[in-house]
């Protein structure tokens, strides 16, 4: 079974032809647990996400913050594999048929394999993966068995990325182009700002495939915010942290379904 990656390419397609950016949104596999998880992406679905990214918990998330650090330790401590993490993907991807992507630093797919992550990723539905630690000039092994199975490589830019290395970066990866909207660890911030506004525009100057926009957003005002200036708007910590604040799963579902109500109704705002 070849993986997703035109499902993924036709819906951000369709989020643009009704002028609008794509709301992605970002859950951990395994929480609260691998059942909880797999729920937890049916209910951000069901409220309005076109997207969805499912994190492989990892023991050293450099790049992530407080929020989703405590949600993998969660995971991580209830026992979850990468077995459970393509059972998300596979079950998520059955339930609700928008294109389901895995976000995992590089280390863990390194020891599993890359041929058989990426043949299991394709066969359980996945779209593709966002590689944030993965460096390009390391990627070449990776991209091979991705574009043999049919997923795309999303690779992530930052503020500080240079031009000349922006136009490397693009041009090896595919899908579209994680834009990290600030320099640091994702959380939930008052503002997005001007920055991610230059990067994306510097990001599209090289290259056609979407520029979406990650770290940082939490309400629908932010969501408009970057609706403005990017093809998708990408939210993690604020649905996980509307589930670590809920007081049973039941409640948490709710809050994370009305939450992506809310961002759907933001990213229509441009």
């Amino acid at each position: 079974m070849s993986g997703n990656i035109e499902l993924l390419s036709t819906t951000l397609a369709a989020a643009k032809a009704e002028d609008r950016a794509a709301l992605i949104a970002y859950l951990p596999a395994g929480f609260p647990t691998v059942d909880g998880g797999i729920e937890a992406v049916k209910a951000v679905v069901a409220g309005g996400a076109d997207i969805v990214e499912v994190g492989l918990p990892h023991s050293d998330p450099v790049l992530d913050g407080p929020v989703i650090q405590t949600a993998d330790d969660i995971a991580l401590r209830g026992g979850v594999r990468i077995a459970d993490v393509m059972r998300t993907v596979r079950e998520a991807y059955e339930a609700t048929g928008v294109p389901i992507l895995v976000m995992t630093y590089w280390n863990p797919i390194d020891r599993y394999g890359v041929e058989r992550f990426t043949a299991e990723l394709a066969e359980a539905g996945g779209a593709g993966c966002i590689l944030p630690d993965l460096p390009v000039q390391e990627s070449a092994l990776w991209r091979e068995h991705a574009e043999k199975h049919g997923l795309a490589t999303v690779f992530v830019v930052a503020p500080s990325s240079q031009d000349a290395r922006l136009a490397t970066i693009t041009a090896a990866g595919s899908g579209f182009v994680y834009a990290a909207s600030l320099m640091g660890v994702t959380g939930t911030r008052a503002s997005v700002g001007a920055q991610a506004q230059e990067l994306v525009g510097r990001t599209r100057a090289t290259t056609d495939l979407p520029v979406c926009v990650g770290l940082g957003v939490s309400n629908a005002e932010q969501a408009a915010e970057v609706a403005g200036f990017a093809d998708g708007v990408i939210v993690g910590s604020a649905f996980v942290k509307a589930i670590l604040d809920a007081p049973d799963e039941a409640a948490g579902l709710d809050a994370v379904r009305s939450l992506a109500g809310e961002l759907a109704q933001g990213v229509r705002k441009r």
